[in-house]
């Protein structure tokens, strides 16, 4: 690997970062911003969705940008806007306007990984695009390890507020290291971008989710709720018919007739739901239900974190030298267990029996399948689609966890007590078993190239 793909993998892995920082990061502060600003699990749940819906309505539109006017420009916009975004959070006054400035960054943080790792894709074939993911998923795992720390700290000794301008440095080193990068930006200038298209997508997902986050205060019957629903599911379905036609869709359909895409796509679909069901669970039930501060909360998911780091560049390696469906079946079953640990939990608790055994079996399955997941289904398309194809994986993850975040209410039963942590764990796991299935029947690993021998 030359100094130039090292500096791109560098690039790449500090803008997905300060994305992946902020997720790790409001998980430990929402019982804080809760207390603060006041509003309960819905308040909770808007903070994590409002980012999730424009990041992931936008994610898409954000590829066909970045194929059409370079990744480089797209990722500048993308590190600009995340840092204005999150000094407004940092300040908002009240829910209305915390909300308001998660949807902004979410915006902008759609910017922000589709670029990233199209550039990677783009410089990069082969077992070397294999190595480089890997060693971009363990650096942005490092956002799992600080973000949740730090966040604790900030809670538990300043203020959450603080929590999210820690943005602002990653941001800085990123767009200095990005004037040091000699790769040459090719924008496509014939290149039409589909603008309605996009606001379909946004109002669909938006108007879907109001109504199952809303539903449990309000009720089915309740127009304020299934007229909502029902807009936003009919407007979904038109933005899908409109990708048929448009002559440059944002999510260009045709892609899923490649079976590693799609059968990757099913999986990431299932895993990302399970993992944001899991990171939010457990990120706010240690501290509500369970009593620890948010800096112990925070540190109680290090193990997964460290393994993840420690393993997946190596996964991703084996992965490009055997093929992904071994990884990507075993990995999410072995998450299953580890989420199934988590039954252990009960009234008298303790983390080192309870918790702990949990976290190592879910971060070997994550490490497992992280990169070769990756790898499968950017591997599975030419470089000139690697912007929208990452931009496509990256949404089908953000809208798993925007919708199970949702439906939090109906998946622990209205509350996130024992039972109910017990209930949203048992989803996990077998929305994890279900990722592992779709592996084994979708994916196919790529022919290996036999070198040619001298007669």
């Amino acid at each position: 690997m030359t100094s130039q793909q090292r500096l791109v993998v560098a690039i790449a892995a500090l803008a997905s970062f300060v994305a992946f920082l902020d997720g790790t990061i409001v998980n430990v502060a929402l019982p804080a911003i809760s207390r603060e600003l006041g509003g309960g699990l819905v308040t909770q749940q808007w903070v994590v969705d409002a980012y999730l819906i424009t990041l992931s309505a936008l994610i898409l539109l954000a590829g066909s940008l970045s194929d059409a006017y370079g990744r480089i420009l797209i990722m500048r916009i993308g590190l600009i806007g995340f840092g204005v975004a999150s000094i407004g959070i940092a300040i908002a006054p009240n829910p209305e306007i915390l909300i308001v400035g998660r949807a902004l960054q979410g915006a902008a943080g759609a910017f922000l990984v589709p670029s990233s790792l199209a550039l990677i894709t783009s410089t990069m074939r082969g077992a070397l695009q294999a190595r480089a993911i890997g060693m971009w998923t363990a650096l942005t795992t490092g956002a799992m390890v600080v973000g949740p720390v730090i966040g604790g700290l900030f809670v538990d000794y300043l203020s959450w507020r603080f929590a999210f301008l820690i943005n602002v440095l990653p941001i800085a080193i990123t767009l200095w290291l990005l004037t040091r990068l000699q790769h040459p930006d090719r924008p496509d200038a014939g290149a039409r971008i589909d603008w309605l298209g996009a606001i379909l997508c946004t109002l669909g997902l938006g108007l879907a989710v109001f109504a199952l986050i809303e539903q449990p205060n309000l009720g089915w019957g309740s127009p304020a709720i299934w007229m909502p629903l029902a807009g936003g599911i009919l407007l979904f379905l038109l933005f899908l018919l409109r990708q048929r036609t448009v002559a440059s869709p944002i999510l260009p359909l045709e892609l899923f007739r490649v079976r590693n895409f799609s059968s990757g796509n099913i999986t990431t679909l299932f895993v990302y739901a399970a993992l944001s069901l899991n990171g939010f669970v457990v990120a706010v039930y240690l501290q509500q239900g369970a009593g620890l501060s948010a800096t112990l909360a925070g540190l109680a998911s290090l193990p997964i974190t460290i393994m993840t780091i420690v393993l997946s560049s190596r996964m991703g390696a084996l992965a490009g030298k055997y093929g992904p469906r071994l990884f990507m079946t075993v990995g999410p079953i072995i998450m299953a267990i580890g989420a199934l640990l988590l039954l252990t939990v009960g009234e008298d608790f303790d983390y080192w029996w309870q918790v702990l055994p949990s976290m190592l079996v879910f971060g070997l399955g994550l490490a497992v399948t992280v990169s070769p997941l990756t790898a499968a289904i950017l591997g599975s398309v030419e470089t000139e689609h690697s912007g929208i194809a990452s931009a496509v994986n990256n949404a089908v993850a953000r809208v798993a966890g925007l919708l199970i975040i949702a439906m939090l209410a109906l998946v622990t039963g209205g509350a996130l007590d024992l039972a109910g942590f017990h209930q949203a764990n048992i989803v996990a796991a077998v929305l994890l078993a279900i990722g592992g299935v779709v592996s084994f029947v979708g994916i196919r690993n790529p022919r290996r190239e036999v070198a040619p021998t001298d007669s």
